[in-house]
Order: structure tokens, then C-alpha cells, then sequence
């Protein structure tokens, strides 16, 4: 190694902290990219959930290696503005039946259990039912009528390959620090 070939300590000790600092990047960066992500709450479409500057992390790998379900919530970049990043709750994922009937969503014949809604919900301007096509998301948040998501043309349904992450855990702020339901 280059740092056996090197006889002053104090090069030899500064060559060691560069490798080390080196290799520490380099697991950084290979996490942020494969595995974590942090990611800011912007606004009120999740609450009671999520509040506005709740500080997140995202589990990319379950993004990656593992398949979305009913019920996770997660963030893509917003299609008006890719530099920002929307966090919502899926609601239908690929073959699902999509129903807006009387204030309420229907999925695959049955009401969906609203329990995280926050407020009565309006339909938006997409058409219904509608069936959510392979490599693809219908989200909502759960501040519904706070939340511009898939009820709207303007976002539609999102791309599983434009998912950044499954929210894992909330770290800010620290009185409500764990695991996101």
C-alpha cells in the first residue's frame, strides 16, 4: 500500500485520514443514493399525519428492491416542479379499480377505510373509475382537499420509478420522532 511506503508519520497519518474520509464519502453517497433519503414536509396535504416542516427519512431500498402496497406513504418529485418533492399516501397500485362515489373512494368494489383522511374529500377533474395501469401509483394525501395528488390531471398517477423513497421515519421534530403510520 502506499501509505507502507510513506516513512514520515505525519504524511503517513495525514495519507490515513484522507483514505478514511475517502471511504466514508464513498458509503454516504452508495446509502443516500440505494438506501436513505431526507426529505422535508412542505405544506398541509398531510395532516393530521404529517405537519408542515416535519423532517423525514425515506427508505429508498423499498422503493428499489421491494413493491409499494396500499397504505404507504411516499415522495416523488411534483411533476409542475421536479425540484420539489410531494409526500403522499398510495391508494391504488397496479390493476386497482379507482371509484369516486357520494364524498367517498371506492376501491375495487369496497369503501376505502379513510381512517387518515383528514377532512370530507372532493374528486378533483379526473375521470372515474378509473384502473391504475402497471408502473403505476394513485395517491393521495390525506388532507384531501389541502392536497393536489392524483385526483387532478395536472399530477395524475405517479411512476413507480419516480418514487424517492417509502417514508421510514419521522426525525423532526423530535417530540414526535419514530416510525410514520
Amino acid at each position: 500500500m502506499l501509505k507502507n511506503r510513506i516513512h514520515n508519520p505525519i504524511l503517513r497519518g495525514l495519507v490515513e485520514w484522507i483514505i478514511a474520509i475517502g471511504l466514508a464519502l464513498l458509503l454516504f453517497l452508495v446509502l443516500r443514493m440505494f438506501v436513505f433519503r431526507v426529505a422535508t414536509v412542505s405544506g398541509d396535504s398531510m395532516l393530521p399525519t404529517l405537519e408542515d416542516g416535519d423532517r423525514l427519512i425515506l427508505n429508498r431500498a423499498a422503493v428499489v428492491f421491494g413493491e409499494l402496497r396500499t397504505g404507504d406513504i411516499v415522495a416523488y418529485p411534483y411533476p409542475g416542479d421536479p425540484s420539489e418533492y410531494h409526500i403522499k399516501r398510495v391508494i391504488g397500485v397496479y390493476g386497482d379499480v379507482v371509484d369516486f362515489v357520494d364524498g367517498g373512494f371506492i376501491i375495487n368494489g369496497q369503501p376505502l377505510d379513510d381512517a387518515f383522511s383528514y377532512v370530507p374529500t372532493s374528486w378533483g377533474n379526473v375521470h372515474f373509475p378509473l384502473i391504475v395501469e402497471e408502473g403505476y401509483l394513485f395517491v393521495l394525501g390525506d388532507n384531501r382537499n389541502a392536497s393536489k395528488d392524483s385526483r387532478y390531471a395536472t399530477v395524475g398517477n405517479i411512476a413507480n420509478q419516480d418514487i424517492i423513497g417509502r417514508v421510514l421515519v419521522r426525525i423532526w421534530p423530535f417530540d414526535s420522532f419514530g416510525r410514520v403510520n
